[in-house]
């Protein structure tokens, strides 16, 4: 199991694998923006918020169609394993049935429930899952279905227990916008796969809060962008340079870290380092959670970040993925890889963790957009991936070949149709 602690370097260098699944094109990944700065009360360091944006290539002839242009059936969920602190409940639909009423609780006989599942209106829909729960806990569900005359009969009572190894806790809260679309059960189920591979890669002890949308705007209402498919926003802080290396050749466990931290430069190349609040967690500095359901940030906000899915967008599930398809699970997979913390401008006057291990030949740095730019952990010697460096793309994404491609990374910068991929 990997951990998460050197924020960057264990991401990038661990992890990453294939992106979104576009049409028959490409996707490309928008610029990552930091903007409306603010500092919440009694914070440790200055706070802005991150935006980064997946949209189709123009280039590619391949653009998001409009809402009135989808045409999408309900999905049924494949099964999905429990999380360390999430579940999936299902049960058989009910002919006649206006919706169902779900009632969680720790014991078999109902005589407490987890809080806010009690008689919980989940739609018509055949499944939910159910967040915020604790690692290692046994717990037993049931539902009855309604009628516009009233409910119905309770189903048996079904069981489900929760991961309960230790580590990573990636805390998935839905939106409205996902819990009342009639494919609420396959959306949710994709995403809890989603954390179901995160929380097994890593072992840091620290919950990450993130907020899942399926909606057309912005979280602050706004329309996304034409040709956009998702978007993620988080909450960055601005930590200065000396206290974050310090923090990060602190918190070195592994030969990979002690590697990556010998290679950090003996001088300072910017003033601060810009690490998202969960990145900086992962190497035990303070910067809680401090972004609203609007996409604000301020002292108190109980996220992390926000990811918003394009509901436009054609997206599929489940997989195997039809060919003209975007893959759900892909691009949900690198908009929560930009909330934990990945990222980069290219520029010193916006330097990310991510920029450390930025190089353009062994010994040689490059935190610019021009030329070559790779990420290695051994002071250039070996390429582990290259980064991207059109400003078409985000600069913080991996260099992406032709479709079909070879390497269908999850953090590419664009994407093929037809190539489904996981963080591993």
């Amino acid at each position: 199991m990997t951990n998460f602690k050197t924020s960057i370097v264990r991401l990038v260098a661990a992890l990453f694998a294939a992106a979104l699944c576009a049409l028959a094109g490409s996707v490309n990944l928008g610029a990552q923006n930091d903007v409306r700065t603010a500092k919440p009360s009694g914070a440790a360091f200055e706070t802005s918020i991150r935006t980064h944006e997946s949209r189709a290539d123009p280039q590619g002839g391949h653009q998001v169609p409009p809402a009135n242009e989808i045409t999408t059936g309900i999905e049924s969920a494949s099964w999905t394993p429990s999380t360390r602190s999430s579940l999936m409940t299902t049960w058989n639909s009910v002919s006649g049935a206006k919706g169902y009423l779900l009632d969680v609780s720790t014991s078999s006989s109902f005589d407490n429930y987890v809080d806010g599942y009690h008689d919980m209106d989940v739609g018509n829909v055949s499944g939910r899952v159910v967040t915020a729960l604790r690692v290692g806990a046994t717990y037993y569900y049931r539902v009855r279905p309604y009628t516009t005359t009233g409910p119905g009969s309770y189903s048996q009572t079904m069981q489900a227990t929760t991961n309960p190894t230790t580590g990573l806790i990636i805390n998935a809260t839905f939106e409205s916008s996902i819990t009342a679309d009639p494919n609420a059960t396959a959306i949710e189920a994709m995403i809890n796969r989603c954390v179901s591979i995160y929380e097994s890669l890593f072992s840091d002890p620290i919950t990450i809060e993130i907020l899942f949308r399926y909606a057309t705007t912005a979280p602050d209402g706004h329309p996304l962008r034409p040709g956009a498919t998702a978007r993620s926003d988080n909450g960055v802080y601005h930590i200065p340079w000396s206290t974050y290396i310090g923090a990060l050749r602190a918190d070195a466990k592994t030969s990979n870290d002690n590697s990556a931290n010998a290679s950090l430069p003996a001088r300072a190349l910017a003033t601060i380092v810009r690490a998202s609040s969960a990145a900086g967690r992962a190497v035990r500095l303070n910067t809680p959670p401090g972004m609203f359901a609007n996409g604000s940030a301020g002292n108190g906000g109980p996220y992390d970040g926000i990811v918003t899915l394009n509901s436009s967008a054609p997206f599929q599930f489940t997989r195997p993925v039809n060919a003209n398809n975007f893959d759900a699970q892909r691009e949900t997979e690198h908009e929560i890889d930009e909330v934990m913390g990945l990222g980069s401008d290219a520029s010193v006057s916006y330097f990310h963790p991510q920029d450390l291990f930025s190089w353009s030949s062994a010994g040689v740095r490059n935190i610019t957009s021009n030329g070559t730019r790779y990420f290695s952990i051994n002071g250039g010697l070996t390429n582990i991936v290259n980064f991207n460096q059109s400003a078409d793309g985000d600069l913080g994404d991996w260099l992406s070949e032709a479709c079909p491609q070879t390497h269908p990374y999850v953090q590419n910068a664009s994407d093929c149709s037809g190539q489904p991929f996981d963080v591993a």
